[in-house]
């Protein structure tokens, strides 16, 4: 049986980290064909170029993504905080039967335990086809690719458990990062949320993953321990944990702790710390902050990981963030380059439950992903990149702010979180365009356009019912087009307040 996430708030309140009832079989099978899976759906990998990266990347972003080897030598980091209750699959079933369509995308799953809420997620991960052998494994390298070749450097592993499925699971990554690329780091974050421990205990589990050669050590040597919560226990709390890792299994520790929020008290940690990270706000009216946070470490003498996000919403927590499409992502990623941060971690890879994931996802495809890597690329080399083909991207959310379902389908509706931005309904080009042209637009029957400079520039428009699209015009001549995969629609079934995202850079067939 596949583990659960765990009962618990994963996030503190203010820094906390939906699909209507669907045709699942239908729209699992369409969806692979529409956004570039082919050829990795049964985990092979496919052939990659001198670039270190499959081939598609050299058409689906808007530039030409840096070689891997290019972007590692560069001294900042880019991780993604990989949360392990929802790996590629639950039970290597087809994805139309699979658990998360049985149980965690429908309201009736589990015995009906999420039918308050409508159901425990509104997102999945790219479905994937049922392997032979050690699916798991092969799934988890996958997700490595998948990450390695969008430009990341690892993965923040959220430890929840010091045994039980999701204690196995982070082996497996770790194991599965050694194998699939030596050069991609797991980054160990025990989850002081999740876990009841004492510093002997967190202290032998750190030992037995820190065996693999894949663990986030810096180049003395010393262990990354990167703990989330870290204000759960005090700094005496923590210097024992590391003296036991030191005395009893020879390791010593750079512990960089995060925070819910780094306030001035935590400077109290400063003795025991390489470093410092926040898990930061889900909303472009909330990233002003991060130079006065950066600045605060490095006087300090410390590093300092910035959180990059790109939206939150929570059915079971009754609770979201307004990202105004991709506003919090820019702004965020802005932060970051802007404020001089060391590293990075998008918060998150794929906790589906928090609506967080830039991991590649049924809803989004590799949009957000695709984004992500031309920030990083700015964040990594200093220069912004060169853009080379005309790419547009599409987000919008599929019903509108003040709708609502019946309370008969759903009695729990979720609410805008206190300071975040003031919800809006409303469709975003994102163009990214080699020279000026015309961008022609539809959303739902309206037609319109405007005229796009050349670089990056965002356009809002309504949200109207129906699909939305956005195609480039330069010369009398289309360069490139994007469509919306799912309608808007009224009325509703269920809460679905995240935004949908669609590349032109990618195949939508």
């Amino acid at each position: 049986m596949p583990d659960k996430p765990p009962a618990r708030t994963h996030r503190a309140p203010g820094r906390r980290r939906l699909l209507p009832g669907l045709a699942l079989g239908v729209l699992l099978l369409g969806a692979w064909a529409g956004i570039g899976t082919a050829g990795v759906l049964r985990g092979a990998a496919p052939a990659e170029p001198a670039s270190g990266r499959p081939a598609a990347y050299s058409t689906a972003l808007p530039f030409d993504l840096p070689p891997t080897r290019e972007l590692r030598r560069s001294g900042k980091l880019v991780f993604a905080h990989y949360f392990t209750p929802y790996p590629l699959s639950l039970d290597n079933q087809p994805a139309d039967r699979d658990y998360y369509s049985r149980n965690y995308l429908t309201s009736e799953g589990e015995k009906g335990k999420h039918r308050a809420y409508g159901g425990l997620l509104r997102d999945r991960p790219l479905p994937v086809a049922p392997e032979k052998g050690n699916w798991q494994l092969t799934h988890l390298r996958q997700e490595i690719r998948t990450a390695r070749d969008a430009g990341l450097d690892g993965f923040t592993l959220d430890l929840l458990s010091e045994s039980g499925r999701n204690r196995d699971r982070a082996d497996l990554l770790l194991r599965a990062a050694s194998e699939e690329d030596p050069g991609f780091r797991i980054q160990l974050m025990p989850d002081m949320t999740s876990l009841r421990t004492t510093p002997a205990s967190l202290a032998d589990t750190l030992a037995r993953l820190a065996r693999h050669p894949s663990a986030h050590r810096l180049a003395d040597g010393r262990l990354v321990v990167s703990p989330f919560k870290a204000e759960e226990k005090d700094p005496a709390w923590w210097r024992s944990m590391m003296r036991e890792l030191e005395n009893r299994h020879g390791i010593r520790t750079a512990l960089v702790p995060l925070f819910l929020d780094f306030t001035p008290k935590h400077e109290r940690y400063a003795a025991i710390s390489h470093g410092f990270s926040e898990w930061g706000a889900r909303s472009a009216n909330r990233q002003g902050g991060a130079s006065a946070a950066a600045d605060r470490a490095h006087r300090l003498g410390k590093i300092w990981m910035q959180p990059v996000s790109v939206q939150d919403a929570r059915p079971n927590q009754g609770v979201y963030d307004e990202a105004g499409n991709t506003e919090t992502l820019r702004a965020s990623w802005g932060a970051a380059i802007d404020s001089g941060a060391d590293w990075v971690q998008l918060t998150t890879w794929n906790d589906y439950s928090e609506g967080t994931h830039f991991a590649p996802s049924l809803h989004n495809g590799y949009a957000y992903l695709d984004l992500t890597s031309y920030y990083l690329t700015r964040f990594k080399t200093g220069a912004w990149p060169r853009i080379v083909r005309d790419t547009l991207y599409l987000t919008s959310r599929v019903q509108f702010v003040d709708a609502a379902p019946s309370t008969a389908r759903q009695p729990r509706l979720i609410e805008p979180r206190n300071g975040t931005a003031t919800p809006r309904d409303t469709v975003e080009v994102l163009s990214f365009l080699t020279a000026p042209a015309q961008v022609r637009t539809t959303t739902g029957t309206t037609d319109g356009a405007y005229r796009a400079s050349s670089g990056v520039q965002a356009h809002l428009l309504p949200l109207r019912t129906g699909h939305s699209s956005a195609t480039a015009v330069r010369a009398g001549k289309t360069t490139t087009t994007v469509s919306t995969r799912y309608p808007v629609r009224r009325p509703i079934d269920r809460q679905d307040l995240q935004y949908y995202g669609v590349t032109s850079g990618r195949s939508q067939r």
